[in-house]
């Protein structure tokens, strides 16, 4: 009998093909050691929420209003929630056709892409429209929407950095492409050099590809940097004078925990630059609501803006988009308070500003006290976590760690990493699920655990990581870091 058509064999190779480590084998033992009553501490994945942040007020009030409406009519409401929550919620259920539960223009609600364009336009200083700005499911869909629009076929190309997050790789093989790496240098704090894309970009050709992306994540995940503006203006020269299309993922715009290096978005110095740059160089720039100091991972809600990209192709990315009718209204809502939120002199002002900079504050602690706890440790190495939600350290296993891994059948840092969900609850993401050199082995852990949390899990990871290298080095020929 031949297969049936969703026989194991029969299926799309390209999904047998994609791979998504973030959720992967770690993640699937993680559950399993939960379920059998081990505490598991998800460092997994970027889920701020699910590791104690609180939401803010304020945006939770205004959707709540715009979720039951009725309580509007309530002559108790303003005993319950602020007037300007309440201002807030009237505005949008009055720009949406239907309330929440309908479905909005494909595209996004007008009004709020308008938030967005005086948000983008407050940001660089230069006019946003809002025609070109798309609101999403969150900036995942807006990054499969641009690269399903981008991508025709396995000949074309997608440069992408290594480490990556792998969204990006996972989606170029669903969709039928390949991805081209270039390598950030982990000794430079994980820096992009141009002499990288450059070699990047000749192999990718000599292969016979036709590539015509480059992806930059700023600040970095898995890897935390915040790239300079003279690194960018270096980007957008080599994306002019290699005809590519620059997708700018800056979902970690507001995850900044130094100050040598601010976000600068790769719009404003593409502006900045000028003619003929800003008029020929094509960009697709993302954000989300699931990171900064919102955190709503769980509402879904993103959104793209084009620059340079012509009328005809915008229409053929809107009818696209209206496939899917309509994208997730309440986190649309969520967007637009995330762009504009309550101003200096607004009733909720003060309480918004206390949990926003509390939370950013926080993080910057805990980004500091996860690199120094990893530094401390032996055979690891890792560089400030500058922006993200990610520490991302090098571990150095000794050969005779490479060899029991090999007995095992896994690959060295899944080896490491399973042995350490097993010992501490910690559940992290091997390297080699980002991509990395041979021979270099790497976990992304989030740095989103409860602070009053993070010296205990760090003494934890440091007496499983120092038992490990007491196991495995071979002292007679193997030396500490």
């Amino acid at each position: 009998m031949p297969p049936k058509p969703l026989d194991y064999e029969s299926i799309n190779e390209n999904v047998k093909k994609a791979q998504y480590a973030v959720r992967g084998e770690l993640y699937l033992r993680a559950t399993e050691l939960q379920k059998e009553g081990k505490k598991i501490i998800f460092t997994n994945v970027g889920n701020p929420h699910a590791l104690g942040q609180k939401p803010l007020t304020f945006p939770r009030q205004v959707v709540a209003l715009c979720q039951a409406p009725f309580l509007l009519d309530d002559p108790n409401v303003g005993l319950l929630f602020p007037a300007d929550a309440i201002a807030r919620a009237k505005q949008y259920l009055s720009i949406t056709s239907g309330g929440l539960g309908a479905y909005s223009d494909s595209r996004g609600i007008p009004g709020v892409r308008k938030e967005v364009a005086e948000f983008i336009q407050r940001r660089d200083g230069y006019p946003s429209d809002p025609e070109l700005i798309y609101l999403t499911d969150g900036a995942s869909k807006a990054v499969m929407q641009t690269l399903n629009t981008i991508i025709k076929g396995e000949g074309d190309g997608i440069m992408v950095p290594v480490p990556q997050y792998p969204l990006y790789s996972a989606t170029i093989a669903l969709l039928g492409g390949t991805l081209v790496p270039y390598y950030l240098e982990e000794t430079a704090n994980w820096g992009l050099d141009t002499n990288e894309l450059r070699k990047s970009i000749t192999e990718g050709r000599r292969k016979g590809l036709n590539v015509k992306a480059m992806v930059i994540i700023n600040p970095g995940n898995p890897t935390g940097q915040c790239l300079s503006a003279e690194n960018l203006r270096e980007v957008l020269q080599f994306c002019y004078d290699e005809n590519l299309v620059l997708l700018g993922d800056e979902v970690y715009q507001t995850n900044i925990y130094q100050d040598e290096r601010p976000f600068i978005s790769s719009k404003k110095v593409l502006m900045d630059i000028g003619p003929p740059l800003s008029k020929e160089v094509q960009l697709v720039s993302f954000h989300s609501v699931s990171k900064g100091f919102l955190g709503e991972c769980g509402q879904r809600g993103g959104y793209f803006e084009m620059t340079n990209i012509p009328p005809e192709t915008v229409d053929e990315i809107y009818k696209v988009a209206s496939i899917s009718l309509s994208p997730n209204v309440p986190a649309q809502i969520f967007m637009g308070l995330m762009v504009n939120p309550p101003k200096p002199g607004d009733i909720s002002y003060d309480q918004f500003s206390r949990e926003s900079k509390g939370i950013l504050e926080s993080l910057r602690r805990r980004a500091r006290i996860m690199t120094d706890g990893f530094n401390s440790c032996r055979n690891v190495v890792c560089n400030f976590t500058e922006g993200a939600m990610y520490s991302f350290p090098q571990v150095r296993l000794p050969p005779k760690a490479l060899e029991a891994a090999k007995q095992a059948g896994k690959v060295a840092d899944v080896f490491y990493c399973l042995k350490l969900l097993e010992a501490t609850g910690i559940s992290t993401v091997p390297g080699s699920g980002f991509g990395q050199k041979d021979g270099v082995f790497h976990l992304r852990t989030t740095i989103l655990p409860a602070e009053e949390e993070m010296p205990a899990i760090m003494d934890s990871f440091k007496k499983f990581n120092d038992e490990f290298m007491e196991q495995y080095e071979d002292h007679r020929g193997y030396s500490r870091l």
